[in-house]
């Protein structure tokens, strides 16, 4: 008999985890969800009144092994020193994510408290501008689609199968109406995306989709539906296959998704939920008045760090964040970026200089393989949030920015690696990168500049300093 056959069963069945009844809806049910908002819900949730319907992203592939599992998974939480091991229970459904009628139902169930989101910086579609774009194609083609839903009945109600919807916000809007039809009551918001302002964004993606759709929809959304600004904070890399057997060795139990984490953990929340919440700040999480000081600061320092060291690193032949910061060039070039940023986040409870020592122990765990690749993809949406406001508060000041500047010429160079590999640029903008690589030499730098922001790269100087740093690693 092999040893898998040997293993018990992940359920809840075996598991003393009875399922919680539904009161949060998840969109991006992937291995962050799961080490992070799903694990927070676990900790404080001992009555087990705060269940999550957690629907997928792009694939029902992940939805498909939960649901196999009851909705339990283990998360490991992998130190130096070793690894601990805990069953979340927390998500009671898990649902695939192209099934519009049942995450309409779940959303206008009147129980349903919070919709919670991580789908990624650009699944949102929005402009250099913060808005929604409406000359995005996903965008145009879903507000058509409502559109005539509404042209129809004056509510996005449907008999029958939905039309072929793909942006976040056009899926949200059937369940926000049903909500507003049958009187649900309001509901809040919470973006887990690292972006700043994440609630402003999710109000884009939703309240200004539905502005484009109906008027009377977007006023009942302005009254009923809160949007929380979140900063969230725990580096979880994919779950290897070699990860997947040690769970099972570890804990006895056939676990098909287990996710591996670092011990640390963070989450700070901004904004109003008017339905309820859980009491996450019981398992750590902090609430403010005012986030946009924290989330500058894992942004800047963590996140900007990241894109630094993705480029940086994978240009030098580097596999992990751990491999990068153990580099003497890399971690000069950290520091450089990280001096650059500090100077602006002076609100007095960041300190900085604790939460850089922290960073660099977290980057140095070795037993946490953080990828440079996986980090590395979407560079055009995240170098706008964490490169160029800290190069534009440097030159602001009256210095050259070139900590944060060469953030952007090693991007610049990465994705000239790739085309000359054959590679197409895994960004949400690929059309467009492969355009501008189709230059050379400064009119390259140029394009890709403007790109991340257009006065940028009409300051002939800030150009100048990006052209010049590039090929330097």
């Amino acid at each position: 008999m092999s040893t898998r056959n040997k293993l018990r069963s992940l359920n809840r069945t075996n598991v003393a985890a009875p399922a919680a009844p539904v009161r949060i809806v998840h969109m991006g049910l992937g291995a962050f969800h799961r080490s992070h908002q799903a694990w927070y819900t676990e900790q404080v949730d001992a009555d087990h009144q705060w269940g999550i319907a957690a629907f997928t992203g792009r694939s029902p592939e992940a939805a498909a092994t939960l649901a196999a599992q009851d909705g339990l998974y283990t998360v490991v939480e992998r130190a130096d020193d070793g690894d601990t091991f805990s069953v979340v229970g927390s998500i009671t459904a898990a649902y695939d994510g192209g099934d519009l009628a049942q995450l309409t139902k779940v959303l206008s169930a009147p129980e349903t408290s919070l919709l919670t989101i991580t789908i990624t910086e650009p699944a949102y579609h929005l402009g250099m501008d913060g808005l929604l774009n409406p000359e995005s194609a996903a965008v145009a083609s879903d507000a058509a689609a409502l559109k005539e839903m509404w042209a129809g009945s004056g509510s996005l109600e449907v008999e029958g199968d939905y039309p072929q919807l793909t942006t976040m916000g056009a899926r949200v809007l059937p369940g926000l109406d049903a909500r507003r039809r049958t009187k649900a009551g309001p509901i809040a918001v919470v973006s887990c995306d690292n972006l700043t302002s994440n609630g402003s964004a999710a109000s884009q993606a939703i309240q200004g989709l539905a502005g484009l759709v109906s008027a009377e929809l977007c006023e009942w959304i302005q009254a009923n539906v809160s949007f929380v600004d979140t900063s969230v904070d725990r580096i979880t890399p994919r779950t290897t296959e070699a990860d997947t057997t040690a769970v099972c060795e570890a804990t006895g139990f056939d676990d098909a998704a287990p996710v591996v984490t670092e011990p640390f953990s963070s989450w700070i929340l901004s904004g109003k939920f008017p339905a309820g919440r859980p009491a996450w700040e019981n398992a750590g999480a902090l609430f403010v008045d005012d986030i946009a000081p924290f989330e500058q600061r894992k942004l800047w320092l963590l996140n900007g760090a990241h894109s630094l060291l993705a480029y940086v690193g994978q240009l030098r032949g580097l596999r992990t964040v751990a491999d990068a910061v153990a580099d003497p060039s890399c971690a000069a070039e950290l520091e450089a970026f990280w001096d650059e940023a500090a100077a602006h986040l002076d609100h007095p409870g960041l300190n900085t200089q604790a939460y850089r020592a922290a960073l660099l122990n977290r980057f140095r765990n070795t037993r946490i393989e953080h990828l440079l690749e996986q980090i590395g993809i979407d560079g055009t949406t995240k170098l706008r949030m964490r490169a160029v406001p800290v190069l534009i508060a440097e030159r602001s000041a009256g210095r050259t920015g070139e900590g944060s500047a060469r953030i952007i010429a090693a991007w610049a160079d990465f994705l000239v690696h790739q085309q000359e590999h054959g590679a197409r640029p895994a960004d949400a903008e690929a059309d467009r990168l492969s355009d501008i690589l189709k230059l050379s030499g400064r009119d390259l730098t140029k394009a890709l500049v403007t790109t991340l922001n257009a006065d940028l790269g009409a300051d002939t100087a800030v150009v100048d300093l990006v052209h010049r740093l590039r090929c330097s690693w």
